[in-house]
């Protein structure tokens, strides 16, 4: 099913498969799309499900009430950027906020409007997450196993259910990981059809226009225009493509694979990832530089050392800087503290939740009593996320004694959306920070569970026993994840059943 846990680098791409083999392709990808649409619907069914029924008395919750005025401001002043005097900075670029005023547009300034958008990423996610795990894998067993994993998981839940940037960030980088996946693909397919003419060169040829790259470089620079951190995903996976290219010239016989990438692919590798990038993330700022009144538009005039910069671009390099500036003087050290902050550590297993919203007891009914408990808490699905530390040590080992690419790639995403995290350890950092890595914590634990399934070669009882073992896991996770419901949707229930939801001294 899994197919050899490694690629063997003497392995040979098979050329011209027999009709039965082909006719056998075509099922699978028939099966593969249907149960990638059964999954996806299921995930819009429960991202849409009381969309709206949870408000702050009618308003935004949490940090919604930025995002979704900012978004209401963008869509209605003509310009697409805010222009609200009354903020010092906008903290974040535009992508976000703009995917937002589309739903606005739809619904109005309503928890649907404000939400909705949110809550289409969170479903793409689904879909990206299944058919990525379906191609790492080539089983769409393990493609359907993710899928059920990522519908059940709370955070990319209620990221998915809230007017906040975090879902954005997620969809848009691990479409990009999936863009360079199939470019890997498409590479060594490519080297394939030129085996014959390698031994010419001790670099290796040129593979050419490369289109899934170019399409991640567009989506991580979307990625850096919803939120910064999206620069860790791109500097990680500049490095992965490179990774890939020099595997696959080393698998293919290139005397010199890693001399070659840097020679035939390190520059448009730096294009393709790099510069596409930069060219999104300035072109996000189109409002901004079409704006009178965007914030910091007109901050710099005038002469100076760099008068030869067009002023827009020095006044967007100021509005940059002053965007830094709050960042990096958001810490702890300098008196800000929020009693539901969390630092990276805690991030893999989820061991400190955010609290989004949690009304007064006593002003909230629908439980049958008279105090009841309307809370959304983000919080990762234990079942799930409690298994981050053994998942993490599995996919080194398999990395580091095997070779297993598809965990070294998936890892490679896992890090860049949690080590640079340390690097600003004193920085005021929040759970919610943790939406990006939820996607590869899941295909990790998919790749393994693929592993437990056994193989197709293995004896009848060795599959079914770890069928079993495969379901009882999923099972347990649907089950957690029913049981946490009403703490991540807002639902009414007792003061001793909310006590009941918080497992851990640390969700309190």
């Amino acid at each position: 099913m899994v197919g050899s846990v490694r690629e063997r680098w003497s392995a040979r791409p098979i050329v011209g498969p027999s009709a039965p083999k082909l006719a056998a392709n075509s099922a699978d990808t028939a099966r593969g799309w249907w149960v990638t649409a059964v999954l996806t619907l299921l995930a819009a069914v429960t991202r849409f499900a009381g969309l709206g029924s949870t408000t702050d008395a009618g308003v935004p919750v949490f940090d919604e009430k930025y995002y979704a005025l900012q978004a209401w401001e963008m869509l209605h002043n003509g310009m697409g950027v805010e222009d609200n005097p009354g903020y010092v900075v906008v903290v974040h670029p535009p992508v976000g906020k703009l995917l937002i005023a589309g739903g606005e547009a739809l619904f109005g300034y309503t928890p649907l409007g404000w939400r909705f958008s949110a809550a289409v990423a969170g479903t793409v996610l689904v879909l990206l997450v299944i058919r990525i795990v379906r191609r790492l894998t080539h089983s769409t067993l393990i493609g359907a196993i993710a899928g059920i994993l990522m519908i059940a998981d709370g955070v990319t839940f209620v990221s998915s259910r809230i007017g906040m940037l975090d879902i954005f960030l997620a969809v848009l980088v691990t479409g990009a990981f999936g863009c360079l996946i199939v470019d890997r693909d498409e590479v060594r397919a490519r080297l394939a059809q030129a085996e014959g003419r390698i031994a010419l060169s001790a670099f290796g040829p040129h593979l050419g226009v490369r289109w899934w790259r170019f399409g991640a470089g567009v989506l991580l620079g979307l990625a850096c225009g919803t939120k910064w951190s999206g620069a860790y995903f791109l500097a990680f996976f500049v490095i992965l493509c490179l990774g890939f290219d020099a595997a696959a010239r080393r698998h293919y016989g290139v005397r010199r694979p890693f001399l070659g990438t840097m020679v035939r692919d390190a520059a448009p590798a730096a294009f393709a990832l790099v510069v596409v990038a930069l060219g999104v993330y300035l072109g996000s700022y189109a409002g901004w530089f079409g704006s009178e009144t965007g914030v910091n538009r007109h901050a710099v005039a005038g002469g100076g050392f760099f008068s030869f910069v067009p002023e827009a671009l020095r006044s967007l390099w100021f509005h940059h800087a002053a965007v830094l500036d709050v960042h990096t003087h958001l810490t702890n050290s300098a008196g800000y503290h929020h009693p539901w902050e969390s630092k990276p550590w805690t991030w893999p297993m989820g061991l400190r939740p955010m609290l989004y919203h949690f009304p007064e007891p006593e002003l909230t009914t629908g439980c049958g009593q008279s105090q009841c408990v309307r809370a959304i808490m983000l919080i990762g699905t234990p079942a799930i996320w409690w298994l981050a530390v053994p998942a993490l040590g599995w996919a080194l080992w398999q990395s580091i004694t095997r070779r297993d690419w598809r965990y070294l790639s998936v890892l490679t995403g896992y890090a860049a959306a949690w080590l640079p995290w340390f690097a600003v350890l004193d920085r005021q950092m929040y759970y919610f920070y943790a939406t990006a890595m939820a996607p590869f914590l899941i295909m990790l634990a998919a790749l393994a569970l693929g592993q437990i399934l056994g193989r197709v070669t293995d004896h009848r009882e060795r599959r079914d026993t770890g069928l079993l073992l495969v379901c009882l896991y999923l099972g347990l996770v649907v089950a957690n994840f029913a049981w946490n419901y009403p703490i991540l949707t807002g639902l009414p229930i007792t003061l001793s059943s909310w006590q009941q939801h918080l497992w851990l001294p640390s969700w309190r």
